[in-house]
């Protein structure tokens, strides 16, 4: 669990990064004369001491949409990752990709903040959000797996909290490191010390397992139980069901799409994490362009997101909630959060745009917290990386998404709102058609996803029409 929680840190300094560096101080542009060109000559004259990649390479007015741009850059990079890193982690293990990517991840990140112009550093970044994508996805899978599935909520919930920690971390970093190199060389030196503790780390038992490589498997749950103070005992896997896959085929992403069950759980899982990336993001974002201590207004929006963690632990625990109803209900708050803010002045009163906002925060950050831990707990063993690198890959498109929406502003004021509003609200009513999870056994493979015993485990909770398309595998209708 240390190992997702050192990560969950780093992971915010890099994904929070944009918002300090590309701080936008102000400022007001005076004419120059003395010559002409295609438009007269402007000099910026800043009345704000800010270091940021705005001021270095006066990136306003027309240039000012390299900002997005490059926080936009940053979150396609973690989509490229999902898509790479997870089935390939699927395939190959989860530590040898963990350790690869964290290197060249730390790598480019100290490219950031040698970047000798705007290029190289949209670049870096691009390629920064790639290694943090995919082993953001690698790093909470191994976690998981290293603990039985009755933790996988707290595990889940607790390392999530920790982003939380980081993005108030990183305000209080930037506050005291104030030029923009320094802080984005103080914001990556984390990851350098993560590697260096990670290289010791052993690969997942249940990936092994899942592979027929029992005894290593064995061995390194002995070590656990050693490590764990229960001495030396004897650990023997039984395999009760098959894991192979269907002949002439391995599990991987095009399962996702061609078996009938995880066809509809996939695509209404994407739809929800990209609802809440957005939100979460877009949302978080924002704090950047709020009045006053910029610093303050981060803080604020990563303290505000640990109440949310211990409402998810008891929420999702709760046999009349689960995760299927707390997820939804949660977005559906996050989504009314929003909109109500188009009812009250932006700010100066308890009951403001900026604190509803914030109230938003929490609730989409308890959505944000209780999908991943319900994702893995949806898909099998043998492809749940695949599957959360899919959905998190839609997630990455809200992200990518999300630097563009406060700037919406310019066409009316609520409009950042009412796009948050509708994403969270629509994503609520999708999250509805999912089973429940809760008390349920984890399937290990596809061909236990489909037994008749298990769907008989997930029957009180199984969605219509879900139901409808396990009819049609076993073939009594025809696809």
């Amino acid at each position: 669990m240390d190992l997702e929680e050192a990560y969950q840190i780093y992971m915010a300094c890099q994904s929070m990064l944009i918002i300090l560096v590309g701080a936008v101080p102000e400022y007001h542009i005076e004419p120059v004369t003395g010559r002409l060109d295609d438009d007269i000559t402007q000099s910026v004259k800043f009345t704000e001491d800010v270091s940021s990649i705005v001021t270095e390479w006066y990136l306003f007015k027309h240039e000012a949409y390299k900002v997005n741009l490059a926080g936009s850059l940053f979150f396609a990079g973690l989509l490229i990752g999902n898509v790479l890193f997870g089935p390939l982690s699927d395939k190959i293990g989860r530590k040898p990709v963990f350790l690869t990517g964290l290197f060249f991840e730390v790598l480019f990140g100290y490219g950031t903040a040698l970047a000798p112009s705007y290029e190289i550093f949209a670049l870096s970044r691009l390629l920064v959000g790639m290694m943090n994508g995919g082993m953001a996805l690698v790093c909470f899978v191994l976690t998981q797996e290293y603990v039985g599935k009755s933790y996988w909520a707290m595990t889940g919930t607790l390392t999530n909290m920790t982003f939380a920690v980081g993005i108030t971390l990183f305000a209080a970093l930037g506050y005291y490191v104030r030029p923009w190199r320094n802080l984005a060389t103080a914001a990556n030196c984390p990851g350098l010390l993560l590697f260096l503790l990670c290289v010791t780390l052993p690969e997942s038992p249940r990936w092994l397992y899942s592979r027929g490589h029992t005894e290593k498997a064995e061995d390194i749950l002995q070590d656990f139980a050693m490590r764990n103070g229960k001495g030396r005992i004897l650990v023997k896997l039984r395999r009760t069901i098959s894991t192979s896959a269907p002949k002439g085929s391995s599990p991987g992403v095009f399962q996702l799409v061609t078996h009938p069950i995880l066809r509809w759980r996939t695509v209404v899982l994407m739809y929800v994490w990209y609802s809440c990336s957005l939100v979460y993001y877009g949302l978080t974002l924002s704090a950047g362009e709020d009045k006053g201590n910029r610093y303050l207004s981060v803080a604020m929006y990563g303290l505000v997101e640990l109440p949310a963690y211990p409402l998810c632990m008891y929420f999702i625990n709760r046999q009349w909630a689960g995760r299927r109803k707390s997820m939804s209900n949660f977005l559906a708050f996050a989504g009314i959060s929003c909109l109500l803010t188009m009812f009250v002045p932006e700010s100066g009163s308890l009951l403001s745009a900026t604190s509803l906002a914030l109230v938003g925060k929490l609730m989409v950050s308890a959505a944000f917290n209780i999908v991943y831990v319900y994702t893995s707990e949806l898909y099998p063993t043998v492809i749940r990386n695949a599957g959360l690198g899919v959905c998190s890959m839609s997630c990455r498109v809200g992200g990518i998404l999300a630097p563009f929406v406060p700037s919406m502003k310019s066409l009316h004021t609520s409009m950042p709102f009412m796009v948050f509003c509708l994403s969270g609200i629509s994503a609520a009513c999708l999250g509805l058609l999912l089973p429940e999870t809760l008390n349920k056994p984890a399937a290990e493979t596809l061909d236990e996803l489909s037994s008749p015993t298990y769907q008989r485990i997930l029957q009180p909770q199984v969605h219509l029409l879900e139901e409808n398309h396990l009819i049609d595998h076993k073939g009594t209708d025809s696809d």
